[in-house]
């Protein structure tokens, strides 16, 4: 009865029992960002969500770095400038930065908040990470089409025939493909919960 009293009270001096320190590293998976991202890629076991975590991550991390350097690009192209229109198209590369990296980062996210509060759901993790994918390839697409006319290259090869028609379409329609795989990772994250 000692012993037991004994290691109630080693218990209490240490901040609880077992089951209460298991509550409080569960409470304290991650904080933000940055530690959801590795906290997603750990608790999971689909693997083409680990391999999304990885190409998702990095492509969100060079698309952030490329639209930084073509911000202070514009930024010493329009130093002498005076406001207007020059602000304007300043904060229309931050808008598009924000939504070309929230959808990259958007399946690892919602993975790192589902295992915080339901649990490990393979299934789940697969969708989100062959919805993000399916983002990445939306981009090319999307690039693909948004090419100037000056810029288009003669292709030879199996896919000559889709590149033409993506080289067909109008600039605007290069939109269309991410717009609708984005709504695609929402889909993901609402049906296969």
């Amino acid at each position: 009865m000692v012993e037991a009293n004994a290691g109630d009270d080693a218990d209490a001096a240490d901040g609880g029992t077992d089951g209460n320190r298991r509550a409080d590293a569960d409470e304290k998976t991650y904080d933000g960002l940055l530690g959801a991202i590795p906290y997603a890629f750990r608790s999971t076991r689909s693997r083409v969500f680990r391999s999304y975590a990885v190409v998702g991550v990095l492509a969100a991390v060079l698309v952030a770095v490329f639209m930084a350097l073509a911000l202070v690009t514009l930024f010493g192209a329009t130093a002498g400038a005076r406001g207007g229109s020059l602000t304007l198209s300043r904060a229309f590369y931050m808008v598009v930065a924000l939504f070309l990296v929230g959808p990259l980062l958007a399946p690892v996210l919602l993975v790192a908040r589902r295992h915080r509060r339901v649990g490990d759901r393979k299934r789940y993790d697969a969708w989100l990470g062959f919805a993000g994918f399916v983002f990445l390839a939306s981009l090319y697409v999307g690039l693909v089409v948004a090419v100037p006319v000056a810029n288009q290259e003669a292709v030879t090869g199996v896919l000559a025939p889709l590149i033409e028609v993506l080289y067909a379409l109008p600039s605007l329609a290069g939109l269309i493909p991410p717009v609708l795989a984005a709504v695609l990772i929402w889909l993901a994250h609402r049906f296969a919960r």
